[in-house]
């Protein structure tokens, strides 16, 4: 009875009461509620008072309830189809498992337990008694996501089916933004939110000769999700453009644009790019969240000595440093992550960019635009009479370009750029191949890292097993010895891939006064790495082995990702 009588509490008093909130933040909290609607849970975190975690650890703690991770249990079929998923949304619940001492209790996970509504709504609905479990809004999201994504998206092309709208009405039907609740519209933002609460990076909708097909790049491998009839393609790209301010009428040029969406209240800036194909046009968006593109060294993958490495780069008041690798493998959250550790009030950082991919507060950013003439020449050429400090090149890519930089840095400003080169060694020649004299290289160049991104395995399923031979020699590791290296299985939590999220493998090269030398008379790419490794540095081979051998990564991505025979 008295645990009856905690749960009957409003939810801000018992936030209040386990300290989550103070008193003046839940008024405030109450004051905007009356003004936007909504459910105080969600207008204290929109407020910034609290988050979703903190309030689910908060209610465990004054209530008693067990809080369960949904993206650890797979949900029965049999329970899936118990409820419809427009309740479900309605109160952000979602029901997982039956009680295991009875039969007749229906476990629900719930963000609010004291939402007795919801709890009588879904009893009377499956006609089984509730259990209130404690989760968060965004893994009741992804679970409903995970288990009718798919009957959702059905019913919604189902929908457009039956309105048999004509093409000449389509584009009006599209581009009528009051229409919330238009297939293509509900379907578009649905695409959109399942991957961002997926964890994709990229979204691919693909024209093929009798389908349309979606992918999700998923920890940097495409995964197909769903699959639509062609005749819907002309609908979905259309709301594609309307949405990212491409023009509709173009079918035949290839064409870039934004969207700016909220999902589950966090910021994303969507880059489009819309590409003709011979069964029609193919768009990709690449979801970026506007929040949180700068993290930590440790949590990008450097070690405490990497991480001391790219310190003493980072100190050095003038001089280049660059950062290279493959399309995708992060380099541009390195040089985000390296530009909010040096942005502070008595540094200009001005950068150029071709397109801007995350807004830097404090941090003046220039977006490239060729048709304009602003090609990253002529806007280097410009910033330099900016008065900067530092300056960001979104990538060097001809000599013109190397050759303002390095006078840039020559004359003692700060200039962090990125390349595609294979290894570090590499992008010290790939600069003298554009033009760029060697004895200025040597006296510009602090520092170069190359890196990779490797998937890392699930930490909740992977199973360990005894290196063979051939995999100790892989990784220089003494044969003699014993190695228990870790392989990829699959679980609820990973989706069944084996791995979840990425981190960084990197090589780091400090230009060294021995280094300075090889680099200003021209010696090869070998010469300068062989320099290198003798003053320390370890190679991205070395790097992906140590991921390997600690359990972070498997023997296989190493492979997938390493590319030198060494």
């Amino acid at each position: 009875m008295e645990k009856f009588e905690r749960r009957k509490k409003r939810l801000g008093d018992l936030l209040v009461l386990a300290k989550a909130i103070t008193e003046e933040q839940l008024n405030a909290a109450l004051i905007e509620q009356k003004t936007i609607g909504g459910k105080i849970g969600e207008v204290l975190i929109d407020l910034g008072f609290t988050t979703d975690i903190d309030i689910a650890k908060a209610l465990q703690r004054q209530l008693g309830l067990e809080m369960i991770n949904l993206a650890d249990v797979q949900i029965d079929e049999k329970i899936v189809n118990l409820v419809d998923e427009s309740l479900l949304r309605k109160y952000s619940v979602v029901p997982f498992e039956f009680s295991k001492n009875n039969g007749n209790v229906l476990r629900l996970a719930m963000v609010d337990p004291m939402d007795f509504m919801a709890i009588d709504d879904i009893s009377i609905v499956t006609n089984y008694q509730i259990e209130p479990v404690i989760s968060t809004l965004r893994e009741i999201s992804l679970a409903i996501d995970k288990y009718y994504g798919s009957k959702e998206t059905m019913a919604v092309v189902q929908k457009y089916s039956e309105e048999k709208i004509s093409l000449i009405e389509e584009r009006e039907f599209v581009e009528r933004d009051d229409i919330k609740n238009s297939p293509i519209v509900v379907l578009v933002n649905s695409i959109i939110e399942q991957a961002v609460r997926q964890r994709a990076s990229d979204i691919h909708v693909e024209a093929l000769e009798r389908k349309i097909r979606v992918r999700y790049r998923i920890d940097g491998v495409l995964k197909e999700v769903m699959s639509f009839n062609v005749n819907m393609l002309s609908a979905l790209t259309t709301r594609i453009k309307i949405i990212s301010n491409m023009d509709i009428s173009e079918k035949r040029k290839p064409q870039d644009g934004r969207i700016s969406k909220i999902v589950d209240r966090q910021d994303f800036d969507i880059r489009v790019s819309a590409l003709p194909t011979v069964f029609g046009e193919k768009i990709v968006m690449r979801l970026t969240p506007k929040q949180g593109v700068a993290r930590d060294k440790k949590d990008l993958g450097f070690t405490s000595e990497e991480i001391e490495s790219f310190d003493k780069m980072l100190s050095n008041t003038h001089g280049i440093i660059l950062v290279t690798g493959p399309t995708g493998s992060g380099k541009s959250t390195t040089l985000c992550s390296a530009l909010t550790e040096l942005n502070n009030e008595d540094v200009n950082i001005v950068t150029v960019e071709d397109p801007v991919e995350a807004n830097l507060d404090g941090v003046n950013q220039v977006n490239v635009n060729v048709k304009a003439g602003l090609t990253f020449a002529s806007a280097l050429r410009s910033i330099l009479r900016q008065d900067p400090d530092i300056i960001m090149i979104g990538e060097i890519r001809d000599g013109e370009t190397a050759q303002i930089a390095v006078k840039a840095s020559i004359t003692g400003h700060l200039v962090v750029s990125t390349l595609h080169t294979n290894n570090a060694a590499a992008s010290i020649t790939r600069l003298v191949d554009m033009g760029v004299e060697s004895y200025l290289i040597a006296d510009s160049v602090v520092g170069v890292i190359a890196q990779r991104l490797v998937r890392r395995l699930c930490s909740q399923c992977k199973v360990s097993y005894d290196a063979s031979t051939e995999e100790k020699k892989l990784l220089k590791y003494d044969v003699d010895s014993n190695l228990k290296l870790y392989k990829a299985r699959g679980c609820s939590h990973c989706n069944n891939t084996g791995f979840y999220g990425r981190i960084g493998v990197y090589e780091i090269m400090n230009i060294t006064p021995e280094l300075k030398e090889v680099i200003a008379i021209n010696k090869s790419t070998d010469a300068i790495e062989k320099c290198a490794l003798n003053q320390g540095m370890n190679t991205l081979r070395i790097s992906a082995a140590k991921k390997v051998i600690e359990g972070i990564t498997s023997i296989d991505e190493m492979k997938r990702v390493i590319y030198e025979n060494d």
